[in-house]
This record gives structure tokens, C-alpha cells and sequence, in this order.
């Protein structure tokens, strides 16, 4: 009866407030209602997911509280059939495509209109957590059942995903399933890609029935047609501590940075320690020591807090105290959601690299691993998330994602966004890594609405709360 009587005065006060807006569709009206939703079924919903990652986390080559999980590997496969059990049990159509993504699918009322698509990835680096990617897996799957149970029947028929090989680990290439979705992958790319033990691609998918009779083949039949996806939004942790520090309950995000990945190896001659005398050195270690530090003169110079620089491998060979180095690899990983400014950065570095070469007497090898262009987030799946938060009196923060996600590629199918919740000090890839359930539920939530928003539909009379 106390329940009741809160949804009817809610509703009372909301009646008021929605005059105005007499010509505005129905579900965004309904959606105004959902300020009704308390918090016990909204944690009854993080909790459930909650458990559901914690069995997830379970399909680990490392003990938990740490997760690893590779693509193709004994856990991996275990962990897809664990999703598609739940695409199952939500009531979903399975599909699978060559190159491992699952797709599970809701129907509308009218099937021939683009789907709205959500998703994310469930592998994981070496020691990570149970939080990144797999949010927006299982997190989207739970969001689809909230749906269901409010009884909305949707116009365009919603889809959620998981995506293949998000993280580079065993082919050092992130984001692989999107990439061939969107046409942004070669056959010679994955040709020229091994793992650790000499395998490439073609072969660990056939290995596990995916695949197809070549690379070519498999990224032919992995390619989305034009129209069949009108927008993707993904749900996501974080990954930072912005949202937690500022006591934001969701963060809308408005531009994807993108990185650009390049080695740059020195080669000088070494010698003995004691031996070589000074002005004849040509020490390797030293041209890509200047080369480290102009990296981050360089990114700094910009002004700019969205460009970043980090020169995470430095590598030296042969590695003795009492030799010469005479090999130095430099990793550089250059990311911004300026396109042109970091390119400008790479360029830089280069530069830079080849005038120490040639002034230290070394030679020197630039490698470009991949330049791929950042994304901007579409303007209505960003309001329609906003409003949405709103709606139900959760608070936002406009934000750039400076991680690397599946939605980067999936903007070049179709208008995408993301939505983030917060993480326990922005802790990511790290077994701690941690958001609290109620925060899941309002991630699952706005992610739930929003694509009820973007599809159109239909809710049953007098519906009030999901």
C-alpha cells in the first residue's frame, strides 16, 4: 500500500509537470515516470548482475580474484557459451559470425528498420578484473530483460553483442571484431598477425568453429551491411576516477580518443664497456632515451589535457652492465580526441628520431602499428542518454573516453555512444577493479531506456517503473 501511494503522488506530480509537453511522444512521457522506480528493485537489478560477473570471472587461467582470459582459449569458449545461456534465457535469437562476435536479437514490429545494438567484449588481459568489458555484456543482456519485464515491445528490434578479441593479447590487435564489422581489417593484416606459439588467426577460429576457408573469406562474410544497425550505444566502467571523485552517478560520453601505436628500434654497434672509448660510441639506449623524453615534451606542448603520450616499452639489448647497448625498442602509444594533434605529436616523434640517428651515428627503424582516427559520439544518442538520467534523478557529467573501445570502430556503421558508470578509483585491467551494484543498476537503467528511446515502441497501458 506505501508503494502504491508513492507511485500514484509521483505520478500526480509528474502529471503537473508534463502539460507542456503535450505533443511529445508517449515514451518520453513514460520515461518521466520511471522517477518512481525506488531503490530496492534498481539494486535487485546490480545485484543480479553482479552475480552473474562473478560467475563470469570464474572462466579464468588465473585464480580470482584476477581474470585472465584469452581469445579462443578452454575459458574463453566457456565463457561464450555462459552468454549465449543468457541471451537464451532473455528470450533472444542467437547468432554467431565468422570471426567469433555472438549477436543476440530482440525483434520489432518492424524488422526491415536498423536495430539499435549495444554491447561489449568479455576477454580480458592477463591478471584483470571482472568488470571491464563484461559490464557492457552481461550488463546489456540484463538491460533487454528490464525491458522485457516493463513489457515494452520495441519498433526497431534491439540487439545486444559480444564482440571478439576487444583486447590485442594474442594477436596484438585490439578491437578485432569490430574492426572486420566495419570493414577496417585486412586479410594481410591477420596474415602477417601470430601468436605466441605461430598461429594465426584463420586457424584458431577453425580450431573452435569459427572461421572460414581464408582471412579473405573470413572478413567478407564478418562485414555489416550497410542499414542494419541505426545506432549503437555500449555501456562501460569508466576506466578513470573522474566520475567517482566528482559524485556522478553516470558519466555520457561525447568523444572517443584513438591512439596511435608505433616501435621505433635504434641499432648502434656496442662494444666492451671498459674498452670503447667515449667519442667512438654510438649507444643505442641513449638516442631512445632522448627520443622517451620528447615524447612527453612534445604532448605537453599541445596544451592539451586530451592528448596523451606514453612510452610504456624500452626495451635494451644485450642488457649488461659491462657492454654497450647496441639494440634499443621504444613502444610509444600517442592518443587524443583531436585527430590532427596527435597526428602532429607522431610526427614529431619521427622527426625527432631520425635527427638523433643521424647525430648519435645509430640507425633507426619507425614501425607504425596503427594510426586509427578518433570518434565523436552522435549528439541524439548523447541527449537521449542525458534525458534519460535525468528522468530518473541520476546525475551526468559530459566526458571524453581516453580508452580504447569497440564503440571507436562502430561509429563508422553507425551514429554511437557510450555510457559509463563509476569504478572504485578508476582502477581498470587490474584484479581490484570494482563499481558497486547500485551503480550497475543505474548504468543498466539508463542503458535499458535508451535504447527504448532510440527504437520507439510501445509500452502496456498504466505502466509506471520497470
Amino acid at each position: 500500500a506505501n508503494r502504491l501511494r508513492h507511485v500514484c503522488s509521483a505520478r500526480s506530480q509528474w502529471h503537473s509537470m508534463i502539460q507542456p509537453w503535450r505533443g511529445a511522444s508517449v515514451l518520453a512521457c513514460l520515461i518521466t515516470c520511471l522517477m518512481t522506480v525506488q531503490s530496492a528493485p534498481l539494486l535487485s537489478v546490480g545485484q543480479r548482475v553482479v552475480e552473474q560477473l562473478t560467475h563470469l570471472a570464474t572462466f579464468t587461467d588465473d585464480p580470482n580474484p584476477a581474470v585472465t582470459r584469452i581469445l579462443f582459449t578452454l575459458n574463453d569458449m566457456k565463457a561464450r557459451s555462459y552468454v549465449k545461456e543468457l541471451m537464451a534465457a532473455t528470450g533472444l535469437a542467437i547468432r554467431e559470425d565468422s570471426v567469433g562476435n555472438i549477436f543476440g536479437r530482440w525483434e520489432g514490429s518492424h524488422p526491415s528498420e536498423g536495430a539499435i545494438l549495444t554491447g561489449s567484449h568479455t576477454d580480458a588481459i592477463p591478471l584483470a578484473g571482472m568488470y571491464d568489458g563484461t559490464l557492457g555484456v552481461i550488463g546489456a543482456i540484463e538491460a533487454l530483460a528490464v525491458l522485457k519485464r516493463g513489457g515494452f515491445q520495441p519498433r526497431r528490434a534491439l540487439e545486444v553483442m559480444m564482440f571478439t578479441s576487444e583486447e590485442p593479447t594474442r594477436f596484438a590487435l585490439g578491437c578485432l571484431g569490430s574492426r572486420a564489422m566495419a570493414g577496417q581489417l585486412t586479410a594481410a593484416t591477420l596474415d602477417a598477425r601470430k601468436d605466441e606459439n605461430g598461429t594465426v588467426f584463420f586457424e584458431a577460429a577453425n580450431a573452435v568453429n569459427y572461421g572460414g576457408e581464408s582471412h579473405e573469406a573470413i572478413l567478407a562474410a564478418a562485414l555489416v551491411p550497410e542499414g542494419r544497425y541505426s545506432h549503437f550505444v555500449e555501456l562501460h566502467i569508466e576506466q578513470g576516477p573522474e566520475l567517482e571523485a566528482n559524485q556522478i552517478d553516470i558519466g555520457v560520453v561525447t568523444a572517443i580518443a584513438a591512439p596511435a601505436a608505433l616501435n621505433i628500434l635504434f641499432h648502434g654497434d656496442g662494444g666492451h664497456a671498459g674498452a670503447q672509448l667515449m667519442p667512438l660510441r654510438n649507444d643505442a639506449s641513449l638516442a631512445a632515451a632522448e627520443v622517451a623524453l620528447g615524447v612527453e615534451r612534445f604532448v605537453l606542448a599541445t596544451g592539451a589535457a586530451d592528448t596523451v603520450g606514453t612510452t610504456g616499452v624500452f626495451e635494451v639489448k644485450p642488457g649488461a652492465s659491462n657492454s654497450v647497448p647496441r639494440e634499443a625498442r621504444l613502444g610509444i602509444d600517442v592518443r587524443d580526441t583531436d585527430g590532427p594533434r596527435r597526428d602532429h605529436v607522431v610526427k614529431q616523434i619521427v622527426d625527432l628520431a631520425h635527427e638523433v640517428a643521424a647525430r648519435r651515428k645509430v640507425r633507426v627503424e619507425v614501425i607504425m602499428v596503427n594510426q586509427d582516427p578518433p570518434a565523436t559520439c552522435a549528439s541524439e544518442i548523447v541527449e537521449a542518454a542525458a534525458d534519460v538520467a535525468a528522468s530518473l534523478g541520476l546525475s551526468t557529467q559530459r566526458m571524453v573516453s581516453r580508452a580504447y573501445h569497440d564503440s571507436l570502430f562502430m561509429a563508422r556503421i553507425a551514429p554511437t555512444a557510450m555510457v559509463f558508470i563509476p569504478c572504485k578509483s578508476g582502477w581498470s585491467h587490474r584484479p581490484d577493479e570494482y563499481s558497486s551494484p547500485q551503480d550497475i543498476s543505474n548504468g543498466v537503467h539508463v542503458l535499458a531506456l535508451t535504447m527504448a528511446k532510440l527504437s520507439g515502441g510501445t509500452w502496456p497501458e498504466g505502466h509506471t517503473e520497470l
